[in-house]
């Protein structure tokens, strides 16, 4: 057996390069649409950058999943986050200098997306190389953790920060992704066992996407991920209007948000407990959220979205550890990088769309309105997926 998890340096350092880097971008998750907000009067502007992102983010994953597969990983995170630090800095720049115009936000962010389109697969190889299979349940536990934790903390530090000065979270959030490219660098990941003979990447994206074809409830599970990432992400810019039109301010919306955070620490304490198959709690995780983003839409005053916004995050980790789990199990070492590209792409190839979406629903009928509308359909999704085949196939190795 190996070293207890805690003991982990590998391990500990990707985590705390991913924590310091998440509590980043959480904070600037906040200052980017009030700051955009600010300058323009426009709900809709946030919504087509963060898509922009998206979009980014997405059409690079493919062909980021098949270089991970062949690259180091070690050097692919520090790269990926040194010029995530290099971005965040530039934004900074252009806010001090008086040129943080549209483009200019649209063009740091995609740079952003394409730079995570390669860190996210590395990292999640990286994970499996350094911990031990009966401690990966864990450690992708400990990763929701850190994710969630950091919006504890992000939003509203993101409204303090930008009470400080406009680049001021811009300029802590290039340190974090530098602190996390260093973490990154003294993490010794393993190097690769000595791979197949490399083919055309179309072919190895063939191979990753025929798996995922052919593995009949990881496939589904995917399929109902891609509904909930569009309508989950929908909702936001709906409740940064909410919060508006009941007299918050920038602050009280960082913290409606940090609900999120406390809730997600709560479901990754529970995630490693919990035994249910992926596909009931899927079911259960999909009934959950429904109903509380129809409840955020309830006259109860400006913090109460705090509450259904909790109540939703304590159920995400669970299945996402849960899902993480089984592509541990089932996903060939090999193809880890290409399997999580394919799946992540599947799962989010709509998610450019959500935040215009959401942004144009909350600027049209108003953020309660919109928060009932996309709440009913997450509950139609689940009736959907409860009449699904989301059974996983028993442990596959090539």
């Amino acid at each position: 057996m190996g070293v207890p998890l805690r003991k982990n340096v590998q391990f500990q350092l990707l985590w705390a390069g991913g924590a310091v880097s998440q509590l980043g971008t959480t904070m600037t998750t906040l200052a980017m649409p009030l700051l955009v907000v600010a300058l323009t009067g426009s709900y809709l502007l946030p919504g087509v950058i963060a898509g922009a992102r998206a979009a980014a983010l997405l059409l690079t994953l493919m062909p980021a999943g098949v270089w991970v597969d062949r690259w180091d990983r070690r050097r692919t995170l520090v790269w990926s986050h040194s010029v995530q630090a290099l971005a965040a800095a530039g934004l900074a720049a252009a806010i001090l200098t008086g040129h943080a115009f549209v483009p200019v936000f649209i063009v740091l962010a995609v740079v952003d997306g394409v730079c995570t389109a390669f860190a996210s697969p590395a990292r999640t190889a990286a994970i499996q190389a350094v911990v031990p299979p009966d401690q990966l349940r864990t450690a992708y536990a400990q990763e929701e953790a850190r994710g969630h934790a950091a919006r504890v903390a992000g939003p509203p530090l993101g409204a303090l920060l930008m009470a400080a000065g406009r680049a001021v979270p811009f300029v802590v959030d290039a340190i974090t992704f530098a602190a996390a490219a260093v973490c990154a660098w003294f993490a010794k990941i393993p190097a690769r066992a000595a791979q197949k003979p490399r083919q055309r990447m179309h072919h190895d994206v063939k191979d990753a996407v025929r798996w995922l074809w052919h593995q009949t409830g990881l496939r589904n599970l995917t399929i109902i991920f891609l509904v909930l990432n569009l309508l989950g992400g929908a909702s936001m810019l709906p409740v940064f209007a909410l919060v508006a039109e009941r007299g918050g301010s920038g602050l009280d919306t960082g913290l409606v948000l940090a609900g999120i955070g406390v809730g997600g620490v709560i479901g990754s304490l529970l995630a490693p407990r919990v035994t249910l198959d992926a596909g009931r709690l899927m079911v259960a995780v999909l009934a959950v959220f429904g109903a509380c983003t129809l409840a955020m839409a309830l006259p109860f005053g400006v913090f109460w979205p705090f509450v259904p916004l909790a109540l939703t995050a304590v159920v995400t980790p669970l299945i996402n550890v849960s899902v993480s789990a089984l592509h541990s199990q089932l996903v060939p070492e090999d193809m880890m990088g290409r399997l999580d590209a394919v799946s992540t792409l599947a799962a989010r190839v709509l998610t450019p769309l959500a935040p215009a979406l959401g942004g144009f629903m909350a600027g049209a009928v108003g953020g309660a309105v919109a928060l009932l509308a996309f709440g009913a359909l997450i509950l139609v999704t689940a009736l959907a997926a409860a009449f699904t085949d989301l059974r996983t196939a028993a442990p596959q190795r090539s």
